[in-house]
């Protein structure tokens, strides 16, 4: 298995792509995909997994508007 599948999967079944979640963070998306590649710290993890919240809630938002 991939290191940060969790991750990789919350992205994927969400349907945002690491671009976006780059940009929530913060950093541009080859360093996204660098820090996927091995297991996130603690303070990356939270940093991540709140940008995916973020956007998931913006993209609730957006639905309701349409």
């Amino acid at each position: 298995m991939k290191a940060n599948q969790d991750i990789r999967n919350s992205i994927f079944l969400n349907g945002l792509k690491n671009w976006q979640v780059a940009k929530e963070v913060g950093i541009s998306d080859s360093r996204f995909s660098v820090w996927l590649r091995t297991p996130l710290n603690d303070e990356r993890k939270i940093r991540v997994n709140t940008a995916i919240k973020q956007l998931i809630s913006e993209k609730k938002e957006s639905e309701v508007r349409t």
